[in-house]
């Protein structure tokens, strides 16, 4: 799917190019931001981290981290722009059992883990155009979020005397959806700079290891970019 979707993009940039006034420029832009996955209220339903909270003693904002990408940006005409990027973000969230103990009376811990890694494929408008310096612009596209979740530490066993054991669970694959995104950017002739917001939307299914038969990938990424034009 993924090649696919870079195959379009290429396909609408080979065609887009020749026709582009001179004045607007390719721009490989970086990013720097801030990653927060969405709200306990939210959340989809059966989700694993809200139902982990339940039992474990962690906050959902431990999910919060840096986020780093790189897209490429291809203007077609004059107030159109389309983008193909990638961005990772991960995070290893420690929690203990709310309610029990070991036998010496130390934690029972475990260690949670989320790593994405959204390709998005967007389309953005610039009400002001590709010739003005300050350059506002949204868009909306599609997300291919790779992802992998594990759970990892001690588990207590509630069917065997409440039994303590050490394991690792692991699930991990891609979910597409919907990304929307919005900001704000300078455009000189070589560097461009900004910031913008980034919405992704997506859930992934997961088995019966998990106390939840789903996890929510959505959230807003709030970053800061820096691009070379040419």
């Amino acid at each position: 799917m993924i090649r696919r979707l870079v195959m379009c993009v290429l396909c609408v940039s080979a065609v887009a190019i020749p026709a582009t006034e001179a004045a607007a420029q390719q721009t490989l832009n970086f990013s720097l931001g801030y990653f927060t996955p969405r709200g306990e209220d939210a959340r989809t339903d059966g989700d694993v981290i809200n139902t982990n909270l339940t039992f474990l003693a962690f906050d959902l904002a431990d999910f919060n981290g840096p986020s780093v990408g790189v897209e490429w940006l291809v203007p077609i005409g004059e107030y159109l722009e389309a983008g193909a990027g990638v961005s990772f973000t991960r995070r290893t969230v420690p929690s203990v059992y709310l309610d029990f103990v070991d036998n010496d009376g130390s934690e029972v811990e475990q260690e949670l883990r989320l790593r994405r890694v959204p390709v998005d494929f967007t389309v953005r408008v610039l009400p002001l155009g590709q010739r003005n310096a300050f350059q506002p612009y949204f868009g909306a596209g599609l997300g291919v979020t790779a992802w992998r979740y594990s759970e990892s530490g001690e588990f207590i066993d509630f069917a065997r005397n409440l039994e303590i054991f050490r394991d690792q669970f692991v699930a991990e694959g891609s979910e597409t959806g919907p990304v929307i995104v919005g900001g704000l950017r300078y455009g000189g002739d070589a560097v461009s700079a900004g910031g913008e917001i980034r919405y992704h939307s997506a859930e992934a299914e997961l088995d019966e290891r998990f106390a939840g038969p789903r996890l929510d990938l959505g959230g807003w990424t709030y970053n800061v970019t820096v691009g070379v034009r040419f």
